[in-house]
């Protein structure tokens, strides 16, 4: 049987000395027994030194550059060894007995290997968090959304979602995966750099029968945006790009006019900034259709050795849920 000691809380920085120094004593705090770890991407700021004399008990692994989320976890996992793994973002406040029904799962239920807590906004802790919610999943298209939250329309937390759910994606702001699968599954796609390489990761999963949970019981609260906010439309590039790539590397037999309906919905997006005077979000959108090109012919690649499963979708298009037929709830 799993405990706690068999849990690495890998928590990755980079110039993050402010998050670490609010939020690491929530951690440490309410983890008793849990190995917690700093994986840092080549700071130049006072984090680490920050960390080592404040916190001891943390160990550090040094990465020798900033590899973005993606490259830097694949990095720093090769330096763990703990059956089980968190990896949890530097702007996230846990919670009191925060584990305990995420062991119990993996605990209960051998087959599953993916799972995460329940993510409320650290900023109105009464609201779900964008980025991830109450359990992620994605349409035909690679849209995702969360129950909790499709596109901008943030639910309340009413104890909607207080339950056990299997979900198609979880997010990287909390992330409990085992160790083994992890390494089964090569880790993160470091093409992504970061922003939906979550996504990749548990789409490869569901592809190969593991299974992804959300657990209603366990809650943490998620500042959101710390390191790149949404008004920067680097993170409107990476997103737009990276849907593309695991569109093309993981969608069923009907890849290409999935694609090219989805390159149409991003021009739409791309015009509608314009409309907004919002020309360098335009640009990201520009520049991310550009990078896929570039990128094609090694995604293709991919697609042919990854497996592939149908049925992985909860709604054909949440796009058109939301914008035509106005369900703003999952």
């Amino acid at each position: 049987m799993l405990q706690t000691k068999d849990l690495a809380i890998v928590i990755l920085n980079w110039n993050g000395k402010d998050l670490l120094e609010q939020f690491l004593p929530s951690v440490i705090k309410y983890s008793d027994e849990a190995v917690i770890y700093l994986a840092d991407n080549a700071s130049t700021d006072a984090s680490v030194a920050f960390v080592t004399k404040k916190f001891p008990s943390v160990k550090l692994i040094k990465n020798t550059e900033n590899g973005g989320y993606a490259k830097g976890y694949n990095d720093a996992l090769k330096h763990v060894e703990e059956p089980l793994l968190c990896l949890l973002n530097s702007d996230i406040e846990v919670t009191k007995n925060w584990l305990q029904p995420i062991m119990s799962e993996f605990n209960s239920n051998p087959t599953t290997a993916i799972i995460q807590p329940k993510i409320l906004d650290y900023k109105d802790k009464s609201h779900f968090e964008y980025a991830g919610a109450a359990g992620g999943f994605i349409d035909k298209y690679a849209f995702p959304y969360c129950r909790g939250r499709i596109f901008d329309t943030i639910e309340k937390d009413n104890g909607q979602y207080n339950d056990t759910k299997t979900i198609f994606w979880a997010s990287g702001a909390c992330f409990f995966i085992k160790n083994e699968v992890f390494k089964t599954l090569n880790g993160f796609d470091e093409s992504f750099f970061a922003h939906m390489e979550e996504i990749d990761l548990c789409w490869r999963a569901f592809n190969s029968n593991y299974v992804t949970k959300y657990i209603g019981a366990s809650t943490v609260y998620h500042v959101g945006g710390a390191t790149l906010t949404n008004t920067n439309p680097k993170k409107t590039y990476l997103n737009f790009r990276n849907s593309l790539f695991t569109l093309v590397k993981h969608t069923d037999s009907h890849v290409v006019f999935r694609v090219l309906l989805k390159m149409s919905l991003d021009g739409i997006a791309g015009l509608r900034f314009l409309f907004q005077l919002k020309p360098s979000f335009f640009m990201a959108i520009l520049k991310a259709h550009m990078s896929f090109y570039y990128h094609l012919p090694r995604l293709i690649k991919q697609r042919k050795q990854l497996p592939k499963r149908s049925g992985y979708y909860e709604t054909p298009s949440i796009v058109w849920s939301y914008f035509i037929k106005n369900r703003t709830q999952f």
